[in-house]
């Protein structure tokens, strides 16, 4: 390991947009297969990366193949709690020190599995594994004044689904019989809202935020706006997957139709070419205004570069991602993984390839780290927030010092063949 991976390594960080079920780790997946008698294309994780989660794919159809067996062991709590145990401790192991797990639990229901056990499960394992490493921090003296390991949950509707797209779906068409596929869908999303809310309150689970995800071209944002209503009037924090794949209007709806604290991804963000609504004539205008609102706000840009590297076949090569124009623009961005998995990466390795190909200075990247844990969802307190976000900053100070990190420290450590 370089200086520089070990300090990437050492210091606090987080992860805002990371899917449960993209981020399994690929023996525990073969194990669960093989208890639940699910088929996978191979039972290795060797064939396992050649025939799905591949290093490229050759869509975005592609890169989503892998879900439906992930989503396949997924389903029941024993899985589930398994899965965000070992998700959490991947987290804490490399440094992350806070990160927010998002997943569909209308996915994962039916009819021997409802939508509080599989929310309880999964928080079972996050706060299992938080306890430990809390535990081990405690202990350690010299280690006291650290900023704390946590966690919590978004709960993610999805823009389009079917009949086929789990149990819970098809038991959704079958109650409203007469009503249309956009129209069953609008019910799903509210039904999400209404369940997170009751569940988050009923047990104290960190349920902190309201995501919406899926294909976006078709299957606009706003359809959802009851659910997002409810999510708002109790209280739940709003992210929406926008501009991942289709243009700037994707995002305009987010932020106002849905009131979008967080936007994940946001690729097209600063893309006039992307505009398609006809009532939008001068694009350039357009994508200004936009960009200077969510600058203005704050509201912070979910940057997924691996992700957006597999999924978007006119990135030819990572330099060109829109996340050097953010950069320029001064938006407020932060840097996830989005599927451990199935993007093979991790958060020290997203930080790697983006200092590499952005030439981000050191106190660039301490911006864009800080950002994550001001722009989380944190479940505690106001207070305790500003209290923990102080630490995490001490604490960055600290192993940025430790490892001499300024300067011309990215231009020591680069490797000579970039």
């Amino acid at each position: 390991m370089t200086n520089r991976d070990s300090f990437l390594h050492a210091l606090p960080k987080t992860d805002l947009h990371v899917h449960l079920d993209g981020s399994l780790r690929l023996n525990s997946l073969i194990d669960m297969a093989k208890e639940r008698n699910v088929t996978l294309p191979s039972m290795t994780p060797e064939g396992l990366k050649e025939l799905v989660f591949k290093d490229q794919y050759e869509s975005l159809v592609e890169y989503l193949q892998g879900f439906a067996y992930t989503t396949a062991v997924l389903q029941d709590p024993e899985s589930l709690e398994r899965t965000a145990y070992e998700l959490a401790e991947d987290n804490f192991s490399e440094g992350v020190r806070y990160f927010e797990v998002r997943f569909a639990p209308q996915l994962h229901a039916h009819y021997k599995l409802g939508m509080d056990e599989i929310l309880k499960a999964v928080d079972k394992g996050l706060a299992k594994a938080t306890a430990k490493w809390n535990a081990k921090l405690a202990a350690d003296q010299s280690r006291r004044k650290e900023p704390e390991y946590a966690y919590s949950i978004i709960v993610c509707a999805m823009r389009y689904f079917d009949e086929n797209s789990s149990s819970y779906y098809k038991d959704l068409f079958r109650v409203h019989p007469f009503s249309t596929p956009k129209q069953v869908m609008q019910f799903g999303s509210l039904e999400l809202a209404q369940a997170a809310v009751a569940i988050r309150n009923r047990y104290g689970i960190p349920i902190t935020g309201f995501d919406l995800a899926g294909r976006e071209d078709g299957y606009p944002a706003e359809d959802h706006r009851q659910a997002y209503a409810y999510a708002h009037k109790h209280f739940l924090k709003k992210t929406v997957h926008a501009g991942e794949a289709y243009g700037p209007e994707s995002i305009f709806q987010a932020i106002t139709d849905l009131h979008a604290d967080r936007i994940g991804h946001g690729y097209y963000l600063l893309s006039p070419n992307m505009v398609a609504a006809p009532g939008i004539t001068n694009k350039e205008e357009y994508v200004t205004h936009l960009a200077e609102y969510i600058a203005d706000r704050r509201i912070t840009l979910e940057i997924c570069l691996t992700s957006n590297m597999q999924t978007n076949p006119s990135i030819k090569k990572l330099s060109d991602h829109a996340f050097k124009k953010m950069l320029k623009a001064r938006l407020s961005t932060t840097i996830c993984t989005d599927n451990r998995l199935v993007s093979n990466t991790t958060v020290t390795k997203e930080l790697g390839l983006a200092i590499d190909n952005f030439a981000l200075s050191p106190h660039e990247l301490k911006n864009i780290i800080i950002y994550g844990f001001k722009r989380s969802f944190y479940p505690g307190s106001y207070i305790e927030k500003r209290a923990w976000v102080r630490k995490v900053i001490d604490l960055y100070d600290k192993i940025a010092q430790e490892h001499k990190a300024t300067g011309d420290f990215w231009d020591r450590q680069r490797p000579k063949d970039l």
